[in-house]
């Protein structure tokens, strides 16, 4: 069951070309024209090799062998064709591409895999402001009247958008993902991060996603002249953000097990040149591959924000927007990633976890999940410069076909 180097190298080329901002990387928001050509490819490819198509209430495609009927356990691969704004054209896609192509493979050598690839709906977030909504109403950790509230750019919510799509609320229950159908998950990922490349590390098995928890921090000062008012007497809420920020960049690296916090988000009024700001909001994004360092961290996290904001007379609010925990993956499936490994003549894998969230977390809770990573090019992701090596990619999906068969 050889698996065609040329017709992975097709598929990245032609779902690269489905996009709204030609050369200026993959823009497919969920629900799209483009996204819906990309998922189209896809679909026809499988169809091409023997599988038929699902659509389940949620929005996200499922296509397995003709062999195998609905009720027929299967292994589940698959990750998204959603972008972010000018991302890469490797995210995302691998996952569904390479499970297609075991699935083309099997089906040139009249070969019977007990495989279904799944394209999971809206995993970036970008699209709807909430990653992974296909993956978590699949699941039944979001309902529809919490679906009904996020909402794309032209103001349609996730119900409305998806509804030419096959997202059909009524329905969200009664098909509701059953893990007793499913031998388990094997998610094919870029790393989206420097440590393989700069390790030669072609490929890695995530041992776990890390947890992440996310903070909308308001700081409330008083507005005044810029020029008459003496620095002693200042209640400037963006120089005390500016403290918090810094000291937030410090505190991560204390905190081990490759605790990561970001400011990503920053939004100041009265935002005029001439006058001392009087409110700011910033997003914190922490994550962390330990539930404890979770805690730990956001403890301390909201412990500096009120600590500064104090010394500085100014009023603060540290609200928990989003509390996601770490999700080890399964070892009985990294063993046999290591195994599969092995059995085609490569050295051990390195393992990694996973400083990105992905569909495999939303699912690992109740189905026996890993993940592979593909090391990418100077850990650069969401960016039109993405890239991994074809040949590594290769690798990755060879694991994956010895694995289901």
């Amino acid at each position: 069951m050889p698996i065609s180097a040329r017709r992975l190298q097709r598929d990245f080329d032609t779902i690269a070309g489905f996009t709204a901002t030609p050369g200026h990387g993959a823009s497919r928001p969920t629900f799209s024209p483009t996204w819906r050509a990309a998922c189209d490819y896809v679909i026809a490819e499988a169809r091409a090799a023997g599988c038929e198509l699902r659509v389940d209430a949620a929005g996200n495609i499922h296509l397995r062998p003709e062999s195998h009927r609905r009720e027929d356990c299967v292994w589940l691969s698959g990750s998204h064709l959603d972008s972010v704004p000018h991302g890469g054209n490797f995210d995302g896609v691998l996952g569904v591409v390479a499970p297609l192509e075991v699935l083309r493979a099997a089906h040139d050598d009249g070969r019977d895999v007990p495989l279904e690839l799944v394209i999971f709906a809206e995993e970036e977030g970008t699209t709807f402001g909430l990653g992974m909504l296909g993956s978590r109403a699949w699941v039944g950790t979001l309902d529809a009247a919490q679906l009904a509230t996020v909402c794309n750019a032209p103001g349609q919510n996730y119900l409305e958008a998806g509804a030419p799509h096959g997202v059909v609320v009524d329905r969200l229950t009664a098909e509701q993902f059953r893990p007793a159908d499913c031998l388990g998950l094997v998610e094919l990922h870029i790393e989206q991060g420097a440590a393989m490349w700069k390790n030669c590390q072609p490929v890695a098995i995530v041992t776990a996603i890390n947890g992440r928890r996310q903070y909308c921090v308001e700081l409330h000062g008083m507005a005044n002249h810029a020029g008459s008012t003496r620095m002693t007497d200042r209640r400037d809420a963006l120089a005390g953000a500016a403290e918090a920020i810094a000291a937030i960049e410090r505190l991560a690296p204390t905190l081990g097990g490759a605790a990561v916090a970001t400011v990503g988000q920053i939004h100041c009024l009265p935002n005029a040149t001439n006058v001392i700001p009087e409110h700011v909001t910033f997003s914190i994004d922490f994550r962390a591959p330990a539930d404890k360092i979770l805690e730990t961290g956001s403890r301390q996290l909201e412990g500096l924000v009120r600590e500064i904001a104090g010394r500085r007379n100014l009023q603060a609010t540290c609200e928990l927007v989003e509390s996601l925990p770490a999700v080890a993956m399964d070892s009985g499936i990294c063993n046999s990633l290591r195994r599969a490994a092995e059995r085609l003549g490569h050295a051990p894998l390195p393992e990694t976890t996973s400083g990105a969230l992905h569909d495999s977390a939303i699912l690992a809770p109740l189905l026996p999940t890993a993940m592979l990573f593909v090391a990418s090019r100077d850990g650069i992701s969401h960016n039109s410069a993405e890239f991994s090596r074809l040949e590594d990619m290769v690798l990755a999906t060879e694991i994956l076909a010895e694995v289901v068969r």
